[in-house]
């Protein structure tokens, strides 16, 4: 008889780190806790995840592959996770909170197959779920990888839950992280800009170098990240700055979604060229809400612009960043 999960060594499964503990793990889920989650989602949720969840509530797990005979998104032989979203809605990632489940499914329109339940590397551009298609919402579900740049493709990864948890294996044994660092590197210093953002950054009057300073900053975020990806650190709100900022000096911004909808034509989709490849939505749009929040992005005759004050700090980061580069 299976001795899951209580025949795992949580010290060495799980990374307990401050953001994991911040953002993903919560208490154990009470009976009632499930019960008013599985009511939400419309799913029974299966008794291994569950009493998996209660030995140690959502988090980020060392071993982060999955083993596959076929490609995905990730890898052409391996799906990789980052994290166990939490039973519960408190956490940002947990099955009811801000990125959760249905969040999902109504915001990035993943297909209705059952529960999402871990995140991963992509920042949302392929999800891992919880597949009830062949069992129904009672059933004991398959686990599946879901990946939204391929049209929503769905490829099984295994039986269940547990078996799944079990062939989790350490990323070191499909490390190509130099690869993929030096790709990357290629991007940031000798990628051509995307048509929509190249011109932008063309005699840009306010920062001659604007380009330079852009590739600086990017080339400093990849060095500390060790890949190219946006996401809500400084360097990365800088760099959503800077796109607004040459975006708003060529063309009137009225609204919020108005540039939300443009923003994956700067450097999010860019093939070979400068690019991170995807984006998460979620990300630019906290970006410009702590902005208005903080007064650095304003409404004014001229529509929504970043303010004088905060263009002069950004002015003095980019300038910094240039010294930085010729170091």
């Amino acid at each position: 008889m299976s001795g899951f999960p209580h025949d795992l060594d949580l010290d060495t499964f799980w990374d307990d780190c401050d953001y994991a503990r911040k953002e993903y793990t919560d208490v154990p889920p009470s009976d009632a806790c499930v019960a008013e989650v599985e009511a939400e989602l419309g799913y029974r949720l299966p008794a291994s995840y569950v009493a998996f969840m209660r030995r140690h509530n959502g988090g980020l797990p060392r071993n982060t592959c999955f083993p596959t005979e076929e490609s995905t998104s990730w890898a052409g032989d391996h799906a990789a996770i980052s994290g166990f979203l939490s039973i519960g809605r408190q956490k940002m990632y947990s099955l009811c909170g801000e990125f959760g489940s249905r969040f999902m499914i109504e915001e990035w329109g993943y297909p209705d197959i059952g529960v999402y339940i871990c995140d991963t590397p992509s920042a949302g551009h392929d999800m891992v779920a919880l597949d009830y298609r062949a069992c129904g919402p009672e059933g004991e579900p398959q686990v599946v990888h879901v990946d939204q740049e391929g049209d929503y493709q769905i490829t099984v990864l295994a039986k269940d839950f547990e078996t799944f948890v079990r062939g989790l294996v350490n990323e070191e044994v499909y490390d190509n992280s130099e690869e993929m660092f030096e790709d990357d590197l290629y991007r940031v210093t000798e990628g051509e800009f995307s048509p929509m953002l190249a011109p932008l950054l063309a005699d840009f009057a306010p920062f001659p170098r604007i380009g330079e300073a852009v590739r600086a900053i990017s080339l400093r975020l990849l060095e500390e990240k060790r890949c190219f990806a946006l996401h809500a650190d400084p360097l990365s709100y800088l760099l959503y700055d800077v796109q607004f900022w040459v975006y708003q000096h060529r063309h009137r911004v009225e609204r919020r979604q108005q540039y939300l909808d443009i923003y994956s034509g700067m450097v999010a989709f860019g093939g070979k060229g400068f690019s991170t490849g995807g984006y998460a939505p979620g990300f630019v749009e906290d970006w410009f809400k702590a902005r208005v929040a903080a007064g650095q992005l304003i409404d004014t005759d001229q529509g929504i612009v970043l303010s004088e004050t905060h263009i002069a700090q950004m002015i003095e980061q980019l300038q910094h960043a240039l010294e930085g580069a010729v170091q």
